[in-house]
């Protein structure tokens, strides 16, 4: 992830820059000239010059990724040219945000939107969107992709649809250079308290906005006024996700300032000490009043009649209402097709039949399951790549027909999983349920899997230190949400390069999460007698006694990530009998030369740092003793901030293939004299899916 700081400076309302002064040297004295047309024609160009100045946009940043770049006069930029076009004539919008295309969806298509903040004016939105049209062009020169950001809105373009994806690629930090000079640790308390309000209002959001402010009290003199906005395309969860990403990130730029930004292209959030948001726009405007006609006053006698019987009529009307409300209520807890969302007031149910698909519409999209488009296998079954009659692709996960639940837990289960939505995870679409058959269809991500790239010596030349940097945080990322963030507790058991996919732009997508929730094996308890996971990667309590947690999933993490810095498969280490992976990393470590554990395709684009740091992130989650290791919150913090102090691992035992299986043998032929304590045991290789 690209990441810049950017400090300023706040005096009441207003961003002070230092502005190169133009050359004061002269050689004479100025020429006074007092003629009246003259001093009127300097008057109204100072005052045109002044209000211009006052009136424009107020710039922070521009991001221009990768290094692709179109030919001049090329259908590229004349597409470019049309959609920049397009966003300025309809910059007046109401919401603020308006998105476009131009191009035939080939390789010169080009896409933008325009999100303006949400309290300006129309006529501010306007000015923004029309300097910032002519801005990028000049910041990002023949650039496929651009971002452009000001105070008052941001411009994008790219040429691959981003539209409904949030986008946390680039993030910046703007910051007050002004000090909070008294209790810090409180202010930092109800800052933090005060964005996630504004972050889960601005998620709901107002009709074609996601965007809310908020004031709050601080003490007697110091008021606290905030900021939330995500581009509407965004889903609720992925708005509050992106915002939650925004607020965790404050600390590292803006602990104890009086102001502070954390920008990303999908989000934003803000606060300063001073109120620097329009009020009146920024709360959502009132209804407007229903003007009656005005009638004449009725007879006394008709008067009377009806205030009589007036109120008879309300009372009436109100226990109708009642018990409308209450037969829908007592309908709605015994329907044992949906199932609530408690945890987001925007998102009320999930019908389990919107989720269903029916046999014949998958095997027709994957060809009758054949071989030619199945593209992978792992534990829990094969997996197909399909085509719906849409042009929609999918993947199809074939289940094997060892699953414990029955239809109604297996249907629950996938509702809940499908609830499940993070840039980091792949989507689960549905399933389909007929006979034995048990399915479950996936979003389709195109770029295969991790170890397809990794673990092959010449396309493991494609994915530079970089690109594996951003992998490992995306992981990391992916991981904190089932542990942590998520509507459930997922503990996913099987974590390796092969259920790490990979999308257009090379961001990891973790899969295979929730099989165990599937497949009937309870997450609630400490321990298991059913044994699921890939040899090298579980961790020694989880093999010897069945104990799993979250460290177990930490464990698995952290042979991922030495697997991702060296390059090299943990099996390619087994024919060896002096060293393994884990071994090989701690050796090159305790020697203090842990950069010849590197890949060494990787000699032209590393960064020795973040190569050392992650070494030894590595090395903490494959410690022996489970308290030691760190949780995902702890990693995700130590990958985003090297200002965080890390501890020092200790020595880590790796946990031979060969004795595993001798454990799961010796757990299997005890269970045959006690068959309350049998082992169910389900172990995949470490070989491609």
């Amino acid at each position: 992830m690209a990441t810049e700081f950017i400090p300023f400076s706040r005096r009441g309302n207003s961003n002070w820059r230092l502005i190169n002064p133009p050359n004061t040297a002269t050689t004479m004295p100025p020429v006074i000239i007092f003629n009246p047309f003259i001093l009127l024609s300097l008057f109204l160009l100072i005052s045109s010059t002044v209000a211009t100045t006052i009136s424009a946009p107020d710039y922070n940043n521009t991001y221009c990724p990768g290094n692709t770049t179109f030919a001049h006069n090329s259908s590229y930029q004349t597409n470019l040219n049309s959609v920049l076009t397009s966003l300025s004539s309809n910059s007046t919008t109401q919401s603020g945000f308006y998105n476009t295309s131009a191009g035939d969806g080939g390789a010169s298509t080009v896409y933008g939107i325009f999100l303006c903040r949400g309290d300006v004016k129309e006529e501010v939105c306007a000015d923004c969107v029309a300097m910032a049209m002519n801005d990028v062009l000049v910041k990002c020169p023949n650039r496929k992709q651009a971002v452009i950001w000001y105070d008052e809105c941001m411009i994008r373009y790219s040429n691959a649809s981003f539209l409904g994806e949030l986008d946390s690629d680039y993030v910046f930090f703007v910051w007050n250079l002004h000090n909070i000079t008294n209790n810090v640790t409180g202010f930092t308390t109800v800052l933090s308290d005060t964005m996630n309000k504004i972050a889960a209002t601005a998620a709901k959001g107002q009709p074609g906005k996601k965007f809310a402010t908020a004031e709050a009290n601080f003490n007697s003199s110091l008021t606290l006024y905030t900021l939330a906005q995500c581009t509407p395309d965004l889903s609720s969860i992925d708005c509050s996700t992106c915002l939650k990403d925004c607020t965790d990130r404050l600390p590292q730029c803006c602990n104890g300032r009086q102001g502070g930004r954390v920008v990303y292209p999908s989000c934003n959030i803000r606060y300063e000490i001073t109120r620097f948001y329009n009020i009146e726009n920024a709360a959502p405007p009132p209804p407007a009043p229903v003007t009656q006609p005005v009638a004449a006053p009725p007879p006394p006698a008709i008067a009377k009649k009806i205030a009589i019987s007036a109120p008879i009529v309300v009372a009436l009307v109100l226990l109708i209402i009642v018990g409308i409300c209450l037969l829908n209520r007592k309908g709605k807890k015994t329907k044992l097709d949906t199932i609530e969302d408690t945890e987001n007031d925007s998102e009320d149910f999930i019908s389990v039949e919107s989720l269903q698909y029916d046999l014949s519409i998958l095997q027709v999209a994957t060809n009758n399951f054949s071989d030619d488009n199945k593209i992978g296998e792992g534990g829990f079954g094969a997996v197909y790549k399909g085509m719906l009659s849409n042009g929609q692709e999918i993947a199809v996960k074939r289940l094997r027909k060892s699953s414990a639940q029955g239809v109604d837990e297996f249907k629950n289960e996938v509702v809940l999983l499908v609830k499940l939505q993070h840039r980091n995870l792949v989507r689960l679409l549905g399933f389909c349920l007929t006979g034995d058959e048990k399915l479950l269809v996936y979003e389709f991500v195109p770029n295969k899997s991790l170890d397809y790239f990794l673990f092959d010596s010449e396309k493991q030349r494609l994915i530079d230190w970089p690109q594996r940097y951003k992998i490992i945080q995306g992981i990391a990322r992916g991981m904190l949400y089932l542990h942590e963030d998520s509507r459930l507790k997922i503990i996913h058991r099987d974590l390796k390069a092969s259920n790490v996919l990979l999308d257009n732009f090379m961001n990891p997508k973790i899969s295979d999460f929730g099989m165990a929730r599937i497949f009937g094996v309870d997450q609630s308890q400490a321990n298991t007698k059913r044994i699921v996971g890939t040899c090298g990667y579980m961790s020694p309590e989880y093999v010897m006694h069945g104990l799993f947690s979250v460290k177990s999933d930490v464990y698995s993490f952290g042979i991922l990530v030495l697997e991702i810095i060296c390059g090299k498969r943990i099996s390619d280490f087994y024919q060896s009998n002096v060293e393994n992976l884990v071994d090989h990393a701690w050796m090159q470590w305790r020697n203090e030369a842990p950069l010849e554990f590197m890949d060494p395709t990787l000699r032209n684009s590393y960064s020795s740092d973040e190569v050392i740091r992650c070494i030894q992130i590595g090395l903490l989650c494959v410690q022996n003793d489970v308290n030691e290791r760190p949780n995902m919150a702890s990693i995700v913090l130590l990958l985003n901030s090297y200002s965080t102090p890390i501890s020092r691992p200790q020595q880590p035992f790796f946990f031979p293939p060969s004795k595993i299986i001798t454990s799961l043998m010796s757990n299997q032929s005890t269970s045959k004299s006690m068959p309350s304590s049998i082992n169910e045991v389900s172990i995949t290789e470490t070989e491609p899916r």
